[in-house]
């Protein structure tokens, strides 16, 4: 389907692309390997395949070049091929990259982590941050002899039952594994000290500050002291805030001490790393230094494989010895203010917004009526597309320089003036190419529902 309004001029082409994303569809469930990387999150026809990338900016598999924000679902703090990470992990390989014996390599990791997370005792490497949640789920239920989960009102912690099953995409998970999950309001301890009164909740699982929702004062310490009154585990889910908020994760800004912490993303500049983090003794539980039983805690191949060690410990050098926060934040704060001061200009301020900390911004894209709005957010993320600006959000690094974001607020004050126009008349009909996205976590695949060549 084609756009029935014209194409910025120099508009891009996704035929490869195209031809791509349908071949992995017949391959791959989904045609990614993540939902949110799925073709269903971006404009129909008009999901870039990549093929390489550098800094701030990527390139597709048909030659278009795009800033991009998000930054490999915020993994990538530093920029694409980071040089000193990448020369980290080059010497890294040379010696070998997986052994049947743990390496001096781990140690070291173990020791820079430690050192700036002094909040936690111990911790253990893993490759996906499931591995490290649902391992702190476990260690939690062992330490306190009890099985109920008490989640925040959050998107995401996991990919194991024990999460997805309280979610739409539900599908599989037995009735009885979802129902020891309930949820909690954040900013609400009265929610928190109505889940806790039971007493069987093993572990209380919160982010503890997000793009769009900071702590207000006392919740924070508030929930520590719920969980210490209930004999509850506290953990902190330092997915995004880890290496965003401060190289020490949320708990060293708001200076609360969870028992568990998990990690990963942005631990290895994109290379795939995680962990779990706490205090000793809990986290003794899984080694050889206890007389209780045992917990099965951590046990992967490729967690402690020298690479991704190599490129953590080389990230943790350019955030002792620079200021990547310091770099995301002032391209943050310059690209919100400049797209929010366009909006503004358009008249469309109380429809389209840039809002969030600075180091991990998202977009708010509304309708004529002021609601949220799957179907703008396509046209946003379509006139984007066309002027060379790639991502779900206007999450930043420290590679975004000042000429990147000018660049984005002038794609942006484009995007505005169609943006403009459907709001006035009343919907994006006749502007949007394609069907808009859809939720990534969905009961149905409807309405992005791909017909299959295969019966």
């Amino acid at each position: 389907m084609e756009p029935l309004s014209a194409e910025p001029a120099g508009a891009r082409r996704f035929t490869r692309s195209n031809e791509l994303q349908a071949r992995l569809h017949d391959l791959v469930p989904g045609g990614a390997h993540t939902y949110a990387r799925g073709a269903d999150q971006y404009p129909e026809f008009m999901a870039p395949i990549l093929v390489r990338g550098n800094g701030c900016h990527v390139w597709d598999a048909d030659g278009n070049r795009y800033i991009e924000y998000g930054m490999g679902l915020r993994s990538v703090t530093l920029g694409h091929a980071c040089r000193p990470v990448l020369d980290a992990v080059h010497r890294a390989l040379a010696d070998g990259i997986s052994f049947s014996r743990p390496t001096e390599l781990e140690l070291l990791a173990a020791q820079d982590f430690l050192t700036l997370v002094p909040g936690a005792d111990m911790v253990k490497f893993a490759k996906n941050g499931s591995d490290a949640t649902t391992a702190a789920v476990r260690l939690a239920r062992a330490a306190t002899g009890r099985s109920v989960i008490a989640v925040c009102d959050q998107p995401f912690f996991s990919v194991d039952d024990w999460f997805i099953g309280t979610t739409a995409m539900d599908s599989g998970i037995p009735a009885e594994i979802a129902s020891s999950t309930v949820r909690f309001r954040y900013n609400d301890l009265s929610s928190l000290a109505a889940a806790l009164e039971p007493g069987t909740v093993a572990a209380v699982v919160l982010e503890a500050a997000t793009a769009l929702s900071e702590p207000q004062p006392g919740f924070l310490e508030g929930v520590r002291d719920l969980c210490d009154r209930h004999g509850t585990l506290l953990v902190f889910d330092e997915m995004i805030t880890g290496f965003r908020w401060s190289a020490g994760g949320a708990q060293a800004v708001y200076g609360v001490r969870p028992d568990l912490s998990c990690w990963g993303k942005a631990m290895g500049n994109g290379f795939p790393l995680s962990a779990l983090a706490g205090k000793r003794e809990f986290m003794e539980l899984g080694g050889l230094r206890t007389d209780q039983d045992r917990v099965f805690l951590l046990s992967t191949t490729h967690g402690p494989e020298s690479g991704s060690l190599a490129a953590f410990r080389a990230v943790v050098h350019e955030y002792r010895t620079g200021d990547p926060i310091g770099r995301m934040e002032h391209a943050g704060r310059r690209l919100a203010d400049g797209v929010n001061a366009l909006a503004a200009e358009f008249g469309i301020a109380d429809y389209l917004q840039v809002l969030g900390r600075p180091s991990c911004l998202i977009f708010v894209t509304r309708d004529p009526n002021g609601q949220p709005s799957q179907e703008f957010r396509t046209l946003f993320l379509q006139e984007l597309l066309h002027r060379g600006v790639l991502g779900q959000s206007f999450v930043t690094s420290a590679a975004h320089t000042d000429a990147d974001v000018d660049e984005t607020i002038t794609a942006c004050g484009e995007a505005a003036a169609v943006y403009r126009k459907a709001i006035e008349q009343g919907s994006a009909d006749g502007l949007l190419a394609g069907r808009p996205v859809a939720p990534a976590i969905r009961r149905r695949a409807e309405p992005r529902r791909i017909a299959s060549e295969h019966r």
